[in-house]
């Protein structure tokens, strides 16, 4: 079933909505969801959270992009439920480790997440990331928005680790300076 098939059994009001995205989207929203958190019961909880948060959204809302607005919703989901846990164990997690590399280039230390989810709906980190070459830019947001370690990443495009964190660095320092230009407080 298509997305907009999908969005408008949401505005039915009709449940068959919750088993269509299940089915669509499911182990993409895991994915998301527990590359965050490490556990498959907590992913597998918010994914759930995500069905809920999404019946209570659509309507009054229509996502053009319907696996965008769930993964954003699981992803969200996901940090929150990170936040709690991390502020009880203190443990560095991939997620942890990503929202780290950042904090060099955007404000907020304990809320570089919410900080990205404002700037990636601006024209400035579109821009930033439509500068760059196709493979930079799945980097990127495989490291920042999926939370992949440098190591998969590495595997996944025949790239090495310390390449990898190369390219990171410098994308890192070449969005500060953009972000710098632009007025954006670091």
């Amino acid at each position: 079933m298509d997305d907009r098939m999908i969005v408008e059994l949401f505005w039915q009001r009709s449940e068959k909505a919750i088993t269509e995205i299940s089915a669509k989207y499911g182990s993409f929203c895991h994915s998301i969801s527990y590359r965050i958190l490490h556990n498959h019961e907590d992913a597998e909880e918010c994914v759930n959270d995500t069905w809920l948060r999404t019946w209570d959204s659509i309507p009054p809302r229509r996502p053009a992009k319907l696996s965008v607005y769930l993964g954003k919703i699981t992803r969200n989901l996901a940090l929150d439920r990170y936040k709690n846990y991390s502020a009880k164990k203190r443990k560095m997690t991939r997620a942890a480790e990503a929202l780290e590399e950042l904090s060099e280039c955007l404000s907020g230390g304990d809320n570089v997440s919410e900080y990205i989810d404002k700037l990636a709906l601006t024209e400035l980190i579109e821009g930033f990331l439509s500068r760059q070459t196709e493979d930079r830019r799945r980097i990127f947001i495989r490291r920042y928005w999926l939370f992949d370690s440098i190591r998969e990443i590495s595997a996944a495009y025949g790239i090495s680790e310390t390449n990898i964190s190369t390219i990171l660095q410098r994308m890192r320092a070449q969005l500060k300076s953009e972000l710098l230009k632009e007025g954006i407080k670091i």
